[in-house]
């Protein structure tokens, strides 16, 4: 059977360092299950692994997108199988780590069929969002799909986009194509699901130092630089959480400081969907995050065997 980890929480919690440690005990290779580090360029923002740390355990599903390119669950579970099966036929343990609980999902319970979008219905929505912004679409799915707006961060573009080009091609909400649909439970089986948690003033804390951390690191000089090699505000990269601050503070909509605060208030919102998320999947064990050095041994052990 393939030794397989699946390690899970919010955003900040703790989850990369852990799974290096682990995988470094064990000998085990690392699956990116965030959204986000498949993108070229953004390094900073995601936190993504450094060069060092790639260098001491393979890590899989980094670098792979350029940031106009669209990322689905649909497509991560495609990847993550193809590196899964590498790894297993190399005999060494796979971490599966990140905060993307729909991509997550996805890989371990299987994916419901989604219907062929129509382009020309892609480009309407993506023209409307160009020149209307972001609130009457969104208006547009709480009418049309009340249940997938729910879910979805209000700010959040591409899911949005997403939603409302599946609903319109087919004449059917994303809600009821996932309904009709379910995941199963074991499209890979044997895993090891482990959650990451913290108290919820100390989790808050902790995003707060990162984002500052990662200004002063040159986060924003990251997405100018991005923006100067050609990559548009409206790529698909640039709808996440703090990329999309960063853009809008660049064109003049807020100052600096107005832009980290709004930054670090989405990313806590943002992990407290996430954990609410992971809450409500079957099979997770949870640890308190900062037990992580005993954790990584106890883990790497049931890896190894």
């Amino acid at each position: 059977m393939a030794r397989i980890l699946a390690l899970v929480g919010p955003t900040a919690v703790g989850k990369s360092a852990l799974a290096l440690a682990v995988a470094e005990r064990s000998g085990g290779e690392i699956v990116n299950a965030d959204a986000l580090q498949v993108y070229r360029g953004l390094d900073i923002g995601t936190a993504k692994p450094t060069p060092e740390e790639r260098a001491r355990v393979p890590h899989h599903l980094v670098d792979v997108l350029d940031p106009g390119e669209r990322y689905s669950a649909g497509r991560f579970a495609e990847l993550a199988r193809e590196a899964l099966a590498g790894i297993a036929a190399r005999g060494r343990p796979a971490l599966v780590v990140g905060g993307s609980g729909l991509y997550l999902r996805a890989l371990l319970g299987g994916i419901a069929p989604m219907p062929p979008v129509d382009p020309a219905v892609r480009a309407r929505l993506l023209e409307r969002h160009r020149h209307e912004g972001l609130a009457p679409l969104r208006a547009e799915l709480e009418r049309i799909d009340p249940v997938t707006a729910a879910r979805l961060a209000p700010r959040d573009a591409q899911r949005t986009l997403r939603a409302l080009e599946v609903a319109l091609s087919s004449g059917r909400p994303l809600s009821a194509w996932l309904a009709s649909a379910p995941f199963s439970r074991e499209a890979v089986p044997g895993v090891i699901r482990v959650g990451l948690t913290l108290p919820r003033a100390v989790l808050y804390d902790q995003v707060a130092a990162r984002v500052g951390s990662m200004v002063a690191r040159g986060w924003l000089d990251e997405v100018r630089a991005l923006l100067a090699s050609g990559v548009g505000p409206e790529a698909p990269a640039f709808q996440a959480i703090g990329y999309s601050q960063w853009v809008r503070h660049l064109a003049g909509e807020y100052e600096l400081e107005e832009a980290t605060r709004r930054i670090v208030l989405a990313t806590r919102r943002y992990a407290k969907r996430q954990e609410t998320w992971f809450r409500r999947e079957p099979g997770i064990e949870w640890h308190d995050a900062r037990t992580a050095d005993s954790l990584a041994e106890r883990l790497a052990r049931r890896l190894e065997n």
